[in-house]
Order: structure tokens, then C-alpha cells, then sequence
């Protein structure tokens, strides 16, 4: 008969208990794989794929998302391209956005979250994938009455249009904004933000179903770009005086008539180049003699600071106004995250007058809203 040894740890129990607490108040026991989008090569949406990716480690300050729904947005398609890499440090995975509830809380998180709360979230990179880590200061809370479907459209693009209306182009009560692409996400969320300033919208779109559909959110008037020039129609529509502040995410093929629309001292915010980025023509002169200012915006590669005070504006000043429906995130459809594929081809054959939400998993949070 083999001797057995017998082995034992004697631990004072001022030592267990606190080990014991900090692991059930902060982690769970989670897989270690997850379904993500993938793409090995650069090119058109038939490029991307379901596949399995390792679930993000949690960090310092970080929290881990188990998402519900993400969302496609412009810079996704760019990145599909080879156009528009990640920042430095970020998720190589496709997705600018989240909603879900929270897994699990990094070392050193602050306490203003608790495992399980309903959140949205803007990241860097990583949103189109079952789990995604996120700075603990980039999540808001979902405002009640809303879904995660709803919860999903409103990150990236109402936080891209709080900062083009607010932190850049200083709109002011009753004035007036030309917003161009006026049926999409940012296009959308521009306009009752335009609105809730007191501020007076004008759109451009490319279909009238678009237009209808700016104009039941609070615009005034649109235009349909492909019927012709809108310079002139938006002069008459404001009595020649021309408008004060607009949101161009077309670039060089809208330059001149941006220039004719735009009053004196009127300001230009550039924050796409769908229309291109070279241009001819007496361009600066142009806005010389009208004192235009023209500023570039981006907001995925600002650093995590300008984040977080943008988001902590829009948290205070917008985020209320979900809840009584003044404010409303606008859906064009949802596609399952396994059908990637044809929810970039969507985006690409310009189909969509709102969001194109992509779907993660079941919302299970039934009597939560």
C-alpha cells in the first residue's frame, strides 16, 4: 500500500475574506474566445467574415463590455478599404460603438460602474464583436425607456454631431445650418440637435424620402443634390443672407457652392471627403474675402481627455432629452453581426436614412428599460 501525505495550508481568515470579496465584486470566469469580425485583406465588403479572436484582456481603468448591438458607420467602410487605419494602441476589429452591459471592472476603476448596468459605449476600435474594452470615462448610461437596438445608433454619430454643432462650430440660437448628407446617421442626429440649440436647419440629401425624413425631425427645408445646384435655393430659402455655420462631409465636390452659401463670417466644418479632397479653383480667395473659417474635425484618433469632456457635455446637455423623446436615434435596419458582409454592401450603395445597427446577441434584459 503506497503512504499518502497529507498537506495542509493554514490561512487566517483576515487574509481570505478580502480576496474572496475583490474577486466576486470585480471579475467573472469568462471564455476565452469570441466571436468578432475579421478581414485578412483590405477590399470590398465580401472581404469580411465571422471568426474567432481572443476576448480582450481588462486593464487598468477599463471596462469589458459583453455587447448586444454595435453599429456600421463610415469610417468602418474606410477601414474595410485600407483607408483609414486604427489609432495607435486600438483594436484592429472594425466598430466604433457599443451597447451592452458591463462584465467586468478593471483595476483602479473609479466605482462609477457596477457589473451589469446598461451602457453605451464610444471606443477606437472593437465594437463589432461579442465582448470590446472600453475606457471606463467613454461609457454613458443607456437612457431609460430605450433598447439596446436604439441604444447602439447613438455613440459615434450623435456624439460626432454634438461636437460639430457644439464644440466646434459654436452654433448659437437662431442661426442657421446647412447639413449636408441630412438623412444620415450624423446627418439625423445634426438636425434636432440643431434644433434643440434653436438653431435653424437646412439639409442636402440624395433622395426626397431622405429629405421627408430630415424635415420631420425639425429641418426646415432640403435640397436634393442630385437635381442640380442648392447654392441658390439655399440663399432663396434664407433671403439671401446666406447661413452661418455648415457640417460638410463631402468636401471637394460641394467646395463652391459651400462658399456661396455661406454668410459673412460664416464657419465651415469639414468632417468628411465622400466628394473628394483635391480641389481648383480660387478656393481661398473665396473664403478670404467672406472671413470664413474652415476647420477639419475628426474624433476617433482625439485623445482619451477630449473624449471624455466631449462626452461628458453630451452626457449633461443631450442625454436627458432621450428619455421624453425629444431627442430620438434613427434606424434605417438591423443586420445580425454574421451578416457583415451585406450590412457594409448596404452602407456602400448609399440605401440607408439613418442607422445600420448590427445585432450581437438576444437582449435578455426584459423589465429593465
Amino acid at each position: 500500500m503506497l503512504a499518502t501525505t497529507r498537506w495542509t495550508c493554514k490561512i487566517p481568515v483576515r487574509y481570505v475574506v478580502p480576496i474572496v470579496l475583490s474577486f466576486c465584486s470585480s471579475s467573472k470566469v469568462l471564455a476565452s474566445m469570441m466571436n468578432a469580425v475579421k478581414l485578412d485583406q483590405p477590399g470590398p465588403p465580401q472581404n469580411l467574415y465571422m471568426g474567432q479572436v481572443p476576448v480582450p484582456t481588462v486593464k487598468e481603468k477599463r471596462v469589458l463590455l459583453k455587447v448586444y448591438t454595435s453599429a456600421i458607420n463610415r469610417a468602418d467602410t474606410l477601414q474595410r478599404k485600407g483607408l483609414y487605419p486604427p489609432p495607435a494602441g486600438e483594436s484592429e476589429i472594425l466598430g466604433l460603438e457599443a451597447a451592452g452591459k458591463i462584465e467586468t471592472l478593471g483595476p483602479n476603476c473609479s466605482g462609477k460602474w457596477k457589473i451589469g448596468d446598461r451602457v453605451m459605449a464610444l471606443v477606437g476600435g472593437g465594437g463589432n464583436a461579442e465582448f470590446v474594452l472600453v475606457d471606463e470615462n467613454h461609457v454613458m448610461p443607456v437612457p431609460v425607456g430605450l433598447d439596446f437596438t436604439k441604444a447602439g445608433a447613438i455613440p459615434e454619430v450623435w456624439l460626432t454631431a454634438f461636437q460639430l454643432l457644439h464644440t466646434v462650430g459654436h452654433v448659437q440660437a437662431g442661426e442657421t445650418v446647412l447639413i449636408h448628407a441630412g438623412g444620415s446617421g450624423v446627418g439625423t442626429a445634426a438636425v434636432q440637435l440643431a434644433k434643440l440649440a434653436g438653431a435653424r436647419a437646412l439639409v442636402t440629401a440624395g433622395s426626397q424620402v431622405k429629405i421627408d425624413m430630415a424635415v420631420s425631425l425639425g429641418a426646415t427645408d432640403g435640397f436634393n443634390y442630385k437635381e442640380g445646384e442648392f447654392a441658390s435655393k439655399v440663399l432663396k430659402a434664407t433671403e439671401g443672407k446666406g447661413v452661418n455655420l455648415v457640417l460638410d462631409c463631402v468636401g471637394a465636390s460641394f467646395w463652391e457652392q459651400n462658399v456661396e452659401t455661406l454668410a459673412m463670417d460664416g464657419r465651415w466644418v469639414l468632417y468628411g471627403l465622400l466628394g473628394g479632397g483635391k480641389l481648383t479653383g480660387d478656393i481661398l480667395a473665396k473664403v478670404f474675402r467672406k472671413r470664413i473659417g474652415l476647420t477639419g474635425m475628426t474624433l476617433r484618433s482625439r485623445s482619451s481627455e477630449y473624449k471624455t469632456n466631449l462626452i461628458n457635455a453630451f452626457t449633461k446637455n443631450a442625454l436627458p432629452y432621450f428619455e421624453d423623446g425629444t431627442l430620438k436615434p434613427i434606424i434605417d435596419t438591423a443586420f445580425p453581426l454574421s451578416k457583415i458582409a451585406e450590412a457594409h454592401q448596404y452602407m456602400e450603395d448609399n440605401k440607408n436614412t439613418g442607422k445600420i445597427i448590427l445585432s450581437v446577441r438576444e437582449d435578455d434584459s426584459h423589465g429593465e428599460l
